[in-house]
């Protein structure tokens, strides 16, 4: 079975990493690739490893009226530049925004793939979470599904490689100012901050009030790491007992009994979580790690897709984390 499948967004990180990942997909076949500066351009032009049957496909100025025919489209655009045009693509079309403008919107279900896969099955419309809330949510989850952590006050303190600030950046972000630095920055107000909020009460029924998360940019390109400071009297080993629990048969979760390291999910679409309690102090530690452009975006895009297509979940996501 081909499903025909079109990126807009292609010259980005996250449209250039779903290009890699539907390129070995077993039923999808990239017909459609568009995009605004790299339009005109061939993809072997803008990524020369691309696969020869792919080399030749021309990127086209993103036109959400004119579409060819396709079943599916990854829309991998800068926050606030999707919505409008979005809404004028054909309902015939099923749609996986990568961006952040449809998170919890009418109409788009949430695209939390490991934790809520049946409420994805089938849709038509899916918002990817963002990259943060992929890693923290991920590793809350079970803790506050079985009630083992209180929802309000938790603290999130995530680390990520720079490639999470798009390809498109500014000069604060290259090498000279990255390199042997590490940047605090969205304090306060980060855009993810309301997406973990609700998600942390939709899954726990009570307030996250208090929340607070502090991303850092850190001098290496790909991967998170999130620590997560709680309220709970659990003991490590119950934490970690409701995460094996809680992910039984999902592929891409591994619940570990040690901290995880970036380098663990580097180029999958795995998320890897642990936990450290202290009864004695009410305090739980959890921990949470994926690939920003993997698990964090293109990797959960693609398993959202497979889901909405009636795929094997795994269906060209099968491959091991880079290492070293």
């Amino acid at each position: 079975m081909s499903i025909r499948v079109g990126i807009v967004g292609i010259s980005g990180f996250g449209g250039g990493e779903a290009m890699r990942l539907i390129a070995s997909h077993p039923s999808f076949e990239l017909v459609y690739a568009a995009g605004e500066s790299s339009a005109g351009s061939r993809l072997v032009d803008r990524f020369p490893g691309v696969p020869a049957k792919l080399a030749e496909l021309v990127i086209e100025k993103w036109d959400p009226v004119t579409l060819p025919k396709l079943d599916v489209l990854f829309a991998s655009l800068p926050t606030g530049a999707s919505a409008d045009a979005l809404a004028l693509v054909s309902r015939d079309v099923k749609i996986v925004d990568i961006g952040g403008d449809h998170r919890y919107v009418e109409g788009w279900a949430y695209g939390l793939a490991d934790v809520w896969p049946a409420r994805i099955e089938g849709q038509t419309r899916v918002a990817n979470p963002g990259c943060f809330p992929a890693a923290t949510i991920t590793a809350l989850a079970p803790l506050l599904a079985e009630k083992l952590i209180e929802p309000g006050n938790i603290v999130i303190d995530v680390k990520t490689g720079i490639s999470g600030a798009g390809r498109g950046g500014d000069s604060k972000f290259g090498y000279a100012e990255s390199n042997e630095n590490l940047i605090p920055y969205g304090l306060l107000q980060h855009v993810h901050m309301p997406e973990i909020e609700r998600t942390i009460e939709r899954l726990s029924g009570g307030s996250a009030a208090g929340l607070v998360f502090t991303p850092h940019l850190v001098p290496m390109t790909r991967g998170i790491l999130a620590t997560i400071y709680c309220r709970g009297s659990a003991t490590t080993g119950q934490c970690l007992e409701a995460a094996r629990r809680f992910y039984a048969g999902r592929s891409f979760i591994r619940v570990t009994d040690k901290p995880p390291q970036t380098k663990w999910a580097t180029g999958s679409n795995l998320a890897f979580v642990s936990y450290a309690a202290d009864p004695a102090r009410n305090l739980v530690i959890a921990m949470g790690v994926v690939d920003n452009l993997g698990k964090g975006a293109a990797g959960q895009a693609v398993q959202n897709a497979n889901l909405i297509c009636g795929l094997p979940e795994t269906a060209g996501l099968d491959g091991a984390p880079v290492w070293p």
